[in-house]
């Protein structure tokens, strides 16, 4: 899968880095995988959920962090549309970022 950004990852785990290892973990393995519909995507990993409108949140650090990506299967592709605390991630609409 094409990963946009990593950048934004980064930034994040500079700020927070007791979640470095595992941010850029899930990077990696994104880029890796290829995955072919939202059904593949929930079998591969116990910590993520959709929410309907392609996007999915992953727990990062045992649900300290919370990472909300954006679908395409067609285009294989996954944008991060946010990355942050709980107590931040309570604070937005997922579905509208």
């Amino acid at each position: 899968m094409r990963v946009l950004s990593k950048r934004t990852l980064r930034e994040f785990w500079l700020k927070h880095e007791d979640c470095e290892n595992q941010l850029l973990g899930w990077y990696k393995e994104m880029k890796l995988a290829q995955f072919g519909s939202s059904e593949e995507l929930l079998l591969a990993y116990s910590n993520i959920r959709s929410i309907g409108n392609n996007r999915y949140i992953f727990n990062i650090k045992g649900n300290n962090y919370r990472l909300v990506v954006k679908a395409n299967f067609e285009l294989k592709t996954i944008w991060i549309r946010f990355v942050g605390t709980h107590s931040q991630y309570d604070k937005i609409n997922a579905l509208e970022i």
